[in-house]
């Protein structure tokens, strides 16, 4: 396989620029395609055989494009199809996104995390294996967030607008007050600050990106399929909306701080 070929980075939408921002930072003088399901978008309200054959087309569309490998970027998907994908692609390198619940029981013990997720990630196979493996050592309290991942698809990543969201979220938790949060959906990396507004600096936020791109890159110099080009690789963007905005608001998030 030649290496100089793109690693695709899969999203329902826009939020899995998150991860092609660690991607990058990482390895940088990879070539990316990133496609965004935005027509489709939020995936995760959807019932599991459409989020299953939305994904499967997807993907299939980026084997066809030519590629190296697949990462995808979105949490939903990988809680869905991650699974099917890998044994409908058994010669792709397939790295998958998964909550960063280890990294933020390990760095608060006996701590209360909060898992702020779509319905379909924290009632998946793979969040709940994940808080029976921790669930013993820190108290992990589920966050639903149905229409936050809007938010950042509309390019609204702070608005007085999404702190009164995100505050009715917090509320019906009962008053539990979080020592860490982990962003369980790619798009809340994008949110951080209004997040931190409304539950204190002083909570800790635990994004997946870094640990999806150091897999990658482990995955990828294991098959020796690291790109040997010096200088920076090229993203080519791709997107189910028709509407230009949508790769203009992919280009504005992957250099936003």
């Amino acid at each position: 396989m030649d290496a100089g070929l793109p690693i695709a980075v899969f999203d329902s939408g826009m939020g899995g620029v998150s991860v092609l921002r660690a991607l990058r930072a990482h390895l940088p003088h990879e070539n990316y395609l990133y496609f965004g399901d935005s027509a489709n978008a939020p995936y995760g309200v959807r019932p599991y055989d459409e989020i299953l054959e939305l994904s499967r087309a997807a993907v299939a569309h980026l084997v066809g494009e030519g590629i190296k490998a697949l990462v995808i970027g979105c949490n939903t998907v990988t809680s869905v199809a991650a699974k099917t994908l890998r044994a409908e692609h058994p010669n792709l390198i397939i790295v998958a996104t998964e909550p960063a619940v280890k990294p933020a029981a390990l760095a608060r013990p006996g701590g209360t995390i909060l898992v702020m997720a779509t319905d379909a990630t924290v009632h998946g196979d793979n969040f709940l294996s994940l808080v029976q493996r921790y669930g013993d050592e820190v108290n992990i309290v589920k966050c639903p967030c149905p229409g936050l991942m809007e938010f950042v698809e509309r390019g609204e990543t702070d608005s007085e607008a999404l702190r009164v969201y995100l505050r009715k979220r917090f509320e019906v938790l009962g008053g539990v007050k979080p020592d860490s949060v982990v962003l369980g959906c790619t798009h809340y990396p994008f949110i951080s600050g209004a997040i931190r507004a409304v539950l204190g600096e002083d909570v800790a936020l635990f994004d997946p990106a870094p640990g999806i791109a150091r897999q990658a890159k482990r995955r990828l110099a294991a098959a020796g399929l690291l790109n040997p080009q010096a200088g920076e690789g090229e993203i080519r963007w791709e997107n189910s909306s028709p509407d230009p905005k949508m790769i203009a608001l992919g280009k504005r998030l992957l250099v936003r701080h």
